[in-house]
């Protein structure tokens, strides 16, 4: 297939689909992000869901900035977005009332359209993370992770690395939400590709090796945190998308 092809499939796998009401799978207690249009760049904040009565209006936590409440006017414009579990959903919606103190939530209206984003299990993210990788019966050596998918890594080296039939361990950090605590993570993988060429990360050197690694048996808590990674740059910086 043609990179071209490649990325108009890619395209294609990520335009927005409607879904019903039931597809986000809402939550009490889930998180969302809260979009405001009140100034000429919308502002982006998280919250959570306390409740909703269907086709009628939605409860939802006042986000907090600063300690304090955002402010909020009733008929003011929002976007939701929520993340599935396998789509990004989003919909517009205004404020219907407000409820200040001590509670500080909000009722909105019910969404007429809502559009979600499939996650292809292909979908990477650009990084830069150091890693350490090891191959059997050698030291870690440290490499740089470039870009991340659920499914696995591209990662560059300055020097070349001797992986065997038993693949490699790679180890690296990602900030686990929702107080991006740092969570280690030791993934198994095996070496799919390698090439050479100007690096793309950090590493000082005029060539670097470059090697794509799928994952194996990847730990579920260490798939959700690349998922949410995935969910992160969807909803908040598209350009990370690979």
């Amino acid at each position: 297939m043609t990179s071209q092809a490649t990325n108009q499939a890619a395209s294609k796998d990520t335009a927005p689909q409607a879904l019903p009401f039931e597809a986000m799978h809402l939550q009490v207690g889930g998180r969302i992000q809260f979009i405001t249009h009140r100034t000429i760049k919308p502002l982006r904040y998280f919250s959570s869901v306390i409740g909703y009565l269907k086709d009628d209006y939605l409860i939802l936590k006042t986000p907090i900035e600063n300690g304090v409440p955002i402010g909020l006017d009733e008929g003011d414009k929002l976007t939701i977005r929520v993340f599935s579990g396998v789509s990004v959903c989003s919909f517009s919606c205004s404020v219907l009332r407000v409820f200040g103190r001590p509670l500080h939530y909000v009722h909105v209206s019910f969404p007429d359209v809502i559009e979600g984003t499939s996650l292809r299990t292909a979908m990477r993210v650009k990084v830069s993370l150091p890693a350490q990788l090891t191959c059997r019966d050698q030291p870690q050596v440290p490499i740089q992770i470039v870009n991340l998918s659920v499914s696995g890594a591209l990662i560059e080296s300055p020097g070349m690395l001797t992986p065997d039939d038993d693949g490699v361990a790679l180890t690296f950090t990602l900030l686990a939400p929702p107080d991006r605590r740092p969570m280690r993570i030791e993934a198994r993988a095996r070496v799919q590709n390698v090439s050479m060429g100007k690096p793309g990360s950090d590493i000082s050197a005029d060539e670097v090796y470059t090697y794509g690694l799928q994952f194996v048996d990847l730990e579920a808590i260490h798939y959700a945190l690349l998922q949410n990674l995935i969910y992160e740059a969807l909803i908040s910086d598209r350009q990370k998308i690979v």
